[in-house]
């Protein structure tokens, strides 16, 4: 299986770093794991509807260049369908029965997303309707794909 996380932003806090490692070097002995860093846009300070728009458009672009012809994209959005560890694992198992074997994942920048980044992904997901930062659920989705995969083959998650 291969996972390619694209977010916008490096991550700054050194507390995310070490969880986003650790979560990395779990999850790396059940696949491919691939994290892609793009440089966030810069907002001007109280702009416009309009200038927010083109400016989540100009990173929307941004980061869709990095999703791979035929892999399957999930959208990470607070507007998405909520999804549950249990439901995540059932739906990376039925696509992986589906020929799909590999799950794109793109976290938006501080400003949120761009239509066509949500019209473009197959799925958009929610874990919750709290507000986080694009830095941390970048440590949750991969705690979320480590927990996925212990769930799909019925060992347990603590160690």
């Amino acid at each position: 299986m291969k996972y390619h996380i694209i977010g916008s932003g490096k991550i700054k806090e050194p507390y995310l770093a070490a969880g986003i490692s650790e979560f990395l070097k779990r999850l790396t002995p059940y696949g491919q794991v691939k994290v892609t860093e793009t440089a966030e846009e810069r907002m001007p300070e109280n702009p416009s509807a309009a200038q927010k728009r083109q400016v989540l458009e100009k990173e929307g672009t941004r980061l869709l260049k990095y999703v791979r012809e035929g892999s399957y994209l999930f959208v990470l959005d607070v507007a998405g369908d909520l999804i549950s560890s249990e439901e995540l694992a059932e739906t990376l198992a039925a696509l992986s029965l589906r020929g799909y074997s590999e799950f794109s994942f793109i976290i938006g920048g501080p400003f949120g997303l761009s239509e066509a980044v949500r019209k473009r992904a197959d799925t958009c997901i929610s874990f919750g309707r709290i507000t986080l930062t694009h830095q941390m659920i970048r440590m949750v989705l991969l705690e979320q794909l480590y927990r996925a995969v212990k769930i799909q083959r019925h060992e347990p998650y603590h160690l």
